[in-house]
């Protein structure tokens, strides 16, 4: 089997995380403990995806929102762990969905190991995901993790409906990221508030805090595929739209572009592939259009939102912290 060294996190991302990096690192701990199986295969897929890397910001996310709300027990750790498992058990799935070779610079698991294996780990690790969550007594949180899993799961059956549907609109198309990835970011938020003594309206403005930074952290996921740098980003640029996926701005542009713009996205996702002067020409009239632009002002309007919600707080280095992220999410370039 094809290996290659552990991803890290990008070094501004290590900074910011660095008040909580001693949690962090519990989290991962506990997410190999928890791997453990007697079946050797769990453990050693495991391992690989654990050193594939990844940015842990939805676990980052519940740590400091938990200790914006003075909290910093333990519980704090076995829930980001929660929240890890049902994450990368939606990534394994969703790999094999979306045919999906690379990720994060290596052989995506179904890669490595065949469809039949990635779909039972998938399962594995949402049962898993369920099962930690049980061991403590928190029937609110349990009910909240279930409530997001359901959610992301809906929605990944819905974009499979809309799977090379290039008359998609931004309505449905923010259905999606809502489901898919806004709600687990605000889950994560919420559960640390619910974790400390945040009053109602300070749990409410977490909440909207973490979906609203989902979302700025979707659309700008979405933005790489077409700015970003293969290398940096560790799987090929174009892989949404070649997949079948028409993100914020290729909708944009089927709206304002002329039939050639819109013949030239139609044939991209009916071919399932596409040469390197459509993917230049695509890209000129993404520009000539403003369709970027207008993807990166919607992902900073959302970004603006989620760190007005944190005016709920007081200042400290907590807020400090969770603000940072949303500019981060802002900037990366992977």
């Amino acid at each position: 089997m094809n290996r290659t060294v552990q991803q890290h996190p990008p070094a501004n991302l290590v900074r910011l995380f660095e008040p909580i990096r001693a949690d962090l690192e519990k989290v991962e701990r506990e997410f190999g403990r928890h791997l453990q199986s007697q079946v050797d295969l769990i453990p050693r897929i495991g391992k690989y995806i654990q050193t594939s890397g990844g940015k842990r910001v939805r676990p980052a996310v519940l740590l400091m929102a938990a200790r914006l709300c003075g909290y910093a027990g333990e519980r704090a750790v076995l829930y980001a762990s929660v929240v890890e498992f049902i994450h990368t058990a939606t990534l394994v799935h969703d790999d094999i969905i979306d045919d999906s070779s690379l990720r994060r610079g290596r052989r995506a698991v179904h890669s490595e190991w065949g469809n039949d294996i990635t779909v039972l780990l998938g399962d594995f690790l949402y049962i898993k995901s369920m099962s930690l969550a049980l061991s403590q007594d928190s029937l609110d949180i349990i009910r909240l993790l279930c409530d997001v899993t359901l959610r992301m799961i809906e929605g990944e059956l819905y974009q499979l409906t809309k799977n090379g549907d290039v008359h998609i609109n931004e309505d449905e198309h923010f259905d999606i990221i809502r489901r898919k990835t806004a709600y687990l970011f605000s889950g994560s938020a919420q559960i640390g508030g619910m974790l400390g003594t945040a009053t109602p309206e300070q749990l409410r403005a977490l909440r909207e805090y973490g979906f609203h930074l989902g979302i700025a952290f979707q659309l700008m996921d979405d933005l790489l595929d077409f700015t970003g740098d293969a290398a940096a980003l560790g799987k090929p640029v174009g892989g949404d739209l070649r997949e079948g996926k028409l993100t914020l701005p290729v909708i944009h542009l089927m709206q304002v572009g002329d039939a050639d713009a819109r013949a030239l996205v139609a044939r991209i996702v009916e071919d399932r592939s596409v040469t390197l002067e459509q993917w230049a020409e695509l890209c000129r009239l993404l520009e000539h259009h403003g369709s970027l632009e207008l993807a990166t002002d919607r992902a900073m309007e959302y970004g603006e939102k989620a760190r007005d919600y944190l005016l709920a707080f007081p200042e400290g280095p907590e807020r400090d912290a969770l603000t940072a992220l949303a500019e981060y999410v802002l900037t990366r370039d992977r």
